[in-house]
């Protein structure tokens, strides 16, 4: 589970791009191991409900994960469905769709280092559902064990970029630095992240935390739940509750 954990968390999180021919071990490349250590198709559902000042945002979402080229590689795709239910706004479509690539051009058995590149489509079938932007996201990582492989710690920096869309609607321009701290407790683990973010558009502080409570189920299944909360200037949500299914095959 442990190699899983850092492995899925590497790969599906998201600024710069690392050689990977000087921070590959050359006596021991782990992507020449069996397949199933290290890069496994992943699905994960999930459906996250926040609460905003102006009402409550819903997201029921489906991510693919598909390992591509020499298994350092692999291709994510996320396909949301959000509902917006505010006093003068009540909608339920398709979001904002969006691909990515990751590489993990580093990886042993107690840390890695991954970055991807992502870009988030104006693909939302109403205004009220996305950005009404295409948002580029360039995102690097750093993964490690400690406490005997029991503590996981995975950093991350990330910026999210508009290059085309609507004129009408404001530009994206946020970078976020989080932290991820996971404990884990034989099939099961708990989790806290804090995420410190900055949005140059109107100069304000979205942050927001979470706490998370998981389950291995199944050889290959795991289960989540993690509440959350955000805080800091011009603040996305107020509160809100994620729910998820993670599947290895």
């Amino acid at each position: 589970m442990k190699k899983l954990q850092l492995f899925y968390l590497l790969s599906s999180l998201s600024i710069f791009s690392i050689n990977a021919q000087d921070t590959i071990k050359q006596a021991k490349n782990p992507y020449t191991e069996a397949r199933y250590h290290y890069y496994l198709k992943t699905i994960l559902l999930f459906n996250e409900y926040l609460d905003t000042d102006s009402g409550s945002f819903n997201t029921t979402q489906l991510r693919f994960l598909h390992p591509i080229a020499n298994k350092a590689w692999n291709l994510r795709v996320d396909l949301p469905l959000v509902s917006t239910n505010t006093s003068s706004i009540n909608k339920t479509g398709i979001g904002d769709i969006g691909a990515g690539i990751s590489y993990i051009p580093y990886l042993d058995h107690s840390k890695g280092i991954a970055f991807r590149v992502k870009v988030i489509s104006n693909s939302a079938v109403d205004p009220a559902l996305g950005t009404g932007k295409w948002v580029f996201a360039p995102a690097v990582f750093y993964g490690a064990y400690f406490i005997e492989k029991k503590l996981l710690w995975i950093a991350s920096l990330e910026n999210q970029l508009s290059f085309a869309g609507s004129e009408n609607r404001s530009d994206v321009n946020t970078t976020a630095l989080e932290n991820y701290f996971m404990y884990i407790i034989g099939k099961n683990w708990i989790a806290a992240d804090v995420a410190f973010r900055y949005n140059a558009t109107n100069k304000g502080y979205p942050n927001n935390a979470f706490l998370e409570f998981g389950r291995k189920i199944t050889k290959n299944d795991m289960a989540y739940i993690h509440p959350s909360i955000g805080f800091g200037s011009h603040k996305s949500y107020n509160y809100g509750i994620e729910i998820g299914m993670l599947i290895l095959f």
